[in-house]
């Protein structure tokens, strides 16, 4: 099926998208660098938890935002695509490549929803349509001047 008068509202969508998106990441480096909610897997962790707690706070952040709105989900995109594969897949040092088996899930989807984000810009609301970055009428393509 085809649905032509939903076009219109992929603009406003695709930050609505981006913004859910990026509080998400941005609760899980809150509750991996803050403690907020208490979780038993969050209690005591490693080093390298605590770097990619602090890169889903902070480009969360500017996802949320849309700032610098490509890099930033770029960026996050490889994140989550490291995370599943270190974090998720080698977890018990036997590879085991199904989601489902291995608690991989989100991972999967944060990381293909940022590179999507990626490819498709911020959308229409965001801090970088409003600078001057992204145009309105492509929907978040850089603007062709």
């Amino acid at each position: 099926m085809n649905f032509p008068y939903l076009t219109r509202f992929q603009p406003v969508l695709l930050s609505l998208f981006r913004f859910i998106t990026g509080l998400l990441l941005f609760q899980y480096g809150v509750a991996k660098l803050f403690k907020f909610p208490v979780l038993p897997y969050f209690a005591d962790i490693p080093p390298l938890i605590y770097a990619a707690g602090t890169i889903e706070l902070i480009l969360g952040a500017a996802l949320m935002l849309g700032l610098f709105t490509r890099l930033t989900a770029f960026i996050l995109s490889g994140e989550m695509a490291f995370a599943y594969f270190m974090g998720h897949v080698m977890k018990t040092g036997t590879p085991v490549l199904l989601p489902l088996l291995n608690g991989g899930t989100a991972a999967i989807l944060f990381c293909f929803a940022c590179l999507y984000i990626s490819a498709a810009g911020g959308g229409s609301v965001s801090v970088d349509a409003l600078i001057g970055k992204e145009s309105d009428a492509t929907g978040g393509a850089y603007a062709r001047r």
